[in-house]
């Protein structure tokens, strides 16, 4: 079995590579510096974003390996398991972590929002490819931190880590942003087809039998894509999400059913649908109007 790290706090991490340890909640770690960094597993408990300055093998993340590449950012976030499977070994690496523990965010408006970074949750394959601007832009804001972390604590200072936490956050944002309007032109400019063709294939298999609807989940592992990575791409494409193109299908598919004379419970079945009253609300909140009052038109 494989050894693997428990990250429980920010610590935990900068401890055992032998990085200095600069607060309870926050981490900042500049890999340039360190004597004896160590490879690892780690099972993460706190948020990471960990920019590398060279290229790294056989990387981790779940059960699947990749291969990073220079000026790459990659976020974990709490529950996640990523990192190095040659345990312990002694490494030379370049680059810098950021890491910081959920209780940071604790009653704070930055804590509302962290479900709109989604790229916490994409797989290491989709990780962030920065350019050398936009790496600087990156390291002069975690440089920032890292001194007011130095500096002597008073009652300001987690409130202006968190602030400067949060730009860092919304310019990552901003530079995926930019990476999914390329790639969703360019090497996903076929993706809108195949996520179509795959809710066809869906039903042709007769798949809605025995696992009900299909779902972003199982759309994006068909496309070989995080879920919340393959939903960003659908967005950038339709400016709508993927949930809501899955229930445009159904409804579309719902509407040829009812058109060519099945009853609406067997539209529900025949959709994969659970119980008729819940296709019945879906439907009406798609259409406005109930699957019977349709059929009268």
């Amino acid at each position: 079995m494989e050894k693997i790290l428990k990250v429980h706090h920010v610590n935990d991490y900068a401890r055992y590579i032998g990085a200095p340890e600069l607060h309870p909640l926050v981490s900042v770690i500049h890999y340039d510096e360190l004597e004896h960094c160590r490879h690892s597993l780690n099972n993460y408990d706190v948020y990471g974003l960990f920019i590398g300055d060279e290229e790294l093998e056989d990387l981790s993340y779940g059960q699947l390996q990749y291969v990073l590449h220079r000026h790459a950012l990659m976020c974990v976030s709490p529950g996640q398991i990523g990192g190095k499977t040659d345990m312990g070994e002694e490494i030379h690496t370049k680059g810098w972590a950021l890491l910081f523990d959920a209780e940071l965010l604790r009653n704070t408006e930055l804590d509302q929002r962290m479900h709109d970074y989604t790229y916490f949750s994409y797989s290491v394959s989709e990780a962030l490819l920065l350019t050398d601007e936009q790496r600087q832009s990156l390291v002069n804001l975690i440089e920032q931190i890292r001194q007011e972390l130095l500096g002597k604590e008073d009652t300001h200072t987690l409130r202006i880590v968190t602030s400067q936490i949060e730009q860092v956050l919304e310019l990552v944002a901003r530079y995926y942003a930019l990476q999914l309007s390329t790639s969703a032109t360019s090497t996903n400019s076929d993706l809108l087809p195949r996520f179509e063709q795959l809710l066809r294939q869906y039903y042709d298999n007769n798949l809605h039998q025995q696992h009900g609807l299909p779902t972003v989940k199982y759309c994006a592992q068909q496309l070989f894509l995080s879920p919340n990575y393959f939903g960003d791409l659908i967005r950038e494409l339709t400016n709508d999400s993927a949930t809501s193109h899955i229930r445009r299908f159904l409804m579309q598919r719902a509407q040829q059913l009812l058109m060519s004379g099945a009853s609406i419970t067997e539209t529900a079945e025949r959709l994969g649908f659970d119980y008729p009253q819940h296709f019945t609300r879906v439907f009406k909140k798609h259409f406005g109007v109930t699957p019977s009052e349709y059929i009268r038109r």
